[in-house]
């Protein structure tokens, strides 16, 4: 069982007045990681599955009901809590009635379980995001030189837990089911998406766009939809935990583009399934943008995991010199260029200090990055 970076911090929170939320994508281990916590940290608690029906008939705004049923456990499990009808007044009630009783809650979709306990919740939840497995959290389990043996097929079918324990023959079929389930059934069953193919031909389209410069009215012009619809596409699936959108970093209007952003996928594995293309790296015609993806997610996995708050962008000026990632933490900035051989960003760097003196850029290459993601 591979150790959650995020463990730790959750531990801590325990019995602190707090109902903790966990947030990830369908099958990122949300419930492997509720269990642990309850068997290590919960004695006597109970765990529910809240896409069973039945947990629906007490999970209501009534405090005593829920009470009667979880008796004098002191930690409850509540998974996938965004399936319960208004599940924040229920959680709400609850808490202020029985604040003695650590509650964990899981969703796989912040879109519908935040929109569901924002209001109600507020002030009374820490909330964690869960990925797909980090590099650091793989390699502090299976070890660095391991990890580097098998870098190309992390590379290929990504970081889901159940994936990378799947034998190479079965992880094209199992990441494809993965795919069905977390893109197309669970989205598509959200209330506001009424043109699936949209979404099917809008997932396409920004896998094929990795790493270059997109606007909502550019893909919808594509895609002959509406502006309204992709940008509301585009908030679900983000919200879905299936794609992180980096927008321009600009201080100086005029010599930086403003606007626009680029689009990565949180797993690769994931935007290699929708292209149906898991190629080995040196026949493979993407190898740039899948890198780039590959790094720029993985560094925002490592800061997240670690509680460091930072933002990310990416750079570009109006004369076309370029840098991938800009990390804004500490009150310092730090740019990555991605490039999966040996490269130079001399020129984007040097004008990227100038406008920002004290500012550090770095070039990472397929033998550096690990270093800096572990």
């Amino acid at each position: 069982m591979y150790k959650r970076a995020i463990e730790p911090r959750i531990v801590s929170d325990l019995h602190h007045g707090k109902v903790i939320i966990i947030y990830g994508a369908r099958q990122v281990g949300k419930t492997t990681l509720a269990k642990k916590i309850l068997a290590e940290h919960g004695a006597g608690g109970l765990y529910f599955d809240c896409q069973v029906r039945t947990v629906h008939d007490f999970l209501v705004p009534d405090p005593d009901v829920v009470k009667a049923r979880i008796g004098d456990a002191r930690m409850v499990i509540f998974d996938e809590a965004q399936y319960v009808p208004d599940i924040g007044r229920t959680l709400k009630v609850f808490h202020d009635r029985y604040p003695e009783v650590q509650i964990i809650a899981t969703g796989s979709s912040s879109f519908d379980l935040a929109r569901k306990t924002a209001e109600s919740m507020a002030g009374r939840t820490r909330e964690y995001i869960l990925y797909p497995l980090s590099v650091a959290e793989v390699i502090g389990t299976i070890g660095r030189a391991a990890f580097d043996e098998r870098y190309e097929i992390f590379l290929r079918y990504g970081f889901y837990p159940g994936i990378i324990g799947a034998p190479e023959d079965k992880k094209t079929a199992d990441l494809e089911s993965l795919q069905a389930n977390a893109l197309y059934k669970d989205i598509l069953a959200l209330e506001g998406v009424r043109k699936p193919q949209v979404l099917v031909d809008l997932l396409k389209l920004l896998a094929l766009r990795t790493g270059s410069e997109v606007s909502a009215h550019s893909l919808a012009n594509h895609l002959n939809t509406s502006l309204v619809t992709i940008s509301k596409y585009l908030d679900i699936l983000e919200k879905m935990f299936i794609i992180t959108r980096l927008r321009a970093f600009s201080r100086n209007p005029g010599k930086e583009i403003r606007k626009g952003y680029k689009v990565y996928f949180l797993d690769i594995g994931m935007r290699n399934s929708i292209l149906q293309n898991h190629n080995p790296m040196d026949i493979r015609q993407d190898v740039g943008a899948l890198f780039e993806n590959y790094f720029i997610v993985e560094r925002i996995k490592r800061l997240s995991n670690e509680g460091v708050a930072a933002s990310h962008y990416f750079w570009r000026t109006t004369d076309q010199k370029e840098i991938d990632l800009i990390e804004d933490r500490d009150g310092a900035l730090y740019g990555y260029e991605c490039k999966w051989s040996d490269g130079s960003v001399a020129l984007a760097a040097r004008r990227f200090g100038e406008l920002y003196p004290g500012s550090s850029i770095e070039v990472v290459t397929k033998a550096s990055a690990t270093g800096l993601l572990a």
